[in-house]
Parts: structure tokens; sequence; C-alpha cells
């Protein structure tokens, strides 16, 4: 291996699996994490109408996201709303494989429609969102009509998209909960 690949992996290794150290203290993810919503509420006032019938929310204010030559990763930290409340912090990490290049920055959020819906979440020791049956991701064309409406499923908003990133790899998406900063 080359020593710019190696420099490159050590690069997505730091920052896929970088500690909490640097993570927003929890009053300031649930800030940002409330600011995002109600973005997306204004875009999109088919996602207020979901987040209404939603047994939770888990939202991520700020995912980062970049790809160089055949790596790249995205990560972010997270808060899952259920009744109005903060039940629990997650940070999102992937990592990808083959051609890209650039850097964005989005939000995201998972509307899980149901308690059973939310039980993939909170009984598994990380939730592998390719691995989610049911998930429906949503995108600013959707008129509201389709299935993404029905009150079963986990539903999925990417949004406030920022910067350029090209690409085509594969790639897995973990979402594991974690203790922020008070």
């Amino acid at each position: 291996m080359k020593f710019s690949q190696s420099l490159l992996l050590l690069a997505l290794a730091t920052f896929l699996f970088a500690t909490d150290a640097n993570a927003a203290s929890a009053l300031q993810l649930q800030t940002d994490s409330k600011t995002a919503l109600e973005r997306l509420y204004a875009a999109n006032p088919k996602a207020r109408d979901l987040g209404q019938h939603a047994y939770a929310i888990l939202l991520f204010p700020t995912v980062v996201k970049f790809g160089v030559v055949m790596i790249g990763g995205q990560r972010g930290d997270g808060v899952l709303w259920k009744n109005g409340q903060a039940a629990g912090y997650y940070n999102t990490t992937s990592a990808s494989y083959g051609p890209q290049l650039g850097g964005q920055s989005f939000s995201y959020a998972l509307f899980f429609m149901t308690k059973d819906d939310l039980k993939g979440l909170n009984n598994s020791a990380g939730f592998n969102l390719g691995a989610s049956p049911s998930l429906v991701v949503a995108d600013k064309g959707v008129s509201g009509s389709a299935s993404l409406y029905t009150l079963q499923g986990i539903k999925a908003f990417i949004f406030g998209q920022k910067g350029l990133m090209a690409g085509l790899g594969l790639q897995g998406t973990k979402i594991s909960e974690y203790s922020p900063s008070n």
C-alpha cells in the first residue's frame, strides 16, 4: 500500500472512530436538533404531518461526509425525540468504498412510526440503516400521495445539503447510542 493511501485510511479511521471528546454537549445537540427539525418542517409541510403521527424521531442536525479516490466516510451526532422529550443520543457513522471525491454536510431525520419500528434501534448494539426492511427515503419531490405517509415503517428525510460530493460506492451506515457531555 502506498504511503498516501495509508495516510488516507488513517484519516478516515480517525474521522469515523473519534471519541465524543469533540462532540457537542447534550443541550447544544438538543438545540441544534430542534432547529434542524423546524427547517425540515418549513421546507416540507408533509414532514410536519408525518412528525405529528410518529412514535419517535431521530434527528441528526449535522452529518459530515467526505470521499477521496476510493474511500469515504460520514459521521454525525443526533437526538432521539419521543413525546417531545430527548429520549437518547446517537451517532451515525458510515464508510464507503468506490470512486468518490468531495465533501458535504447535511441533516437527516428518521421517523419511527410505531413502537415496533423503534425496537431495532433500541434492541441492538448498533442499528444498520441499510438492513432495515421498512425504511423509506423521501426526497424534496415527494408530494405526499405515496405510501411514504403510511403510519408504519421508518421514514427518512435528508435535507440541508451543502457542499459537493460525487461518487459511486458501496456504503454501510451504522447508528449507535452514546452519552454526550452535559
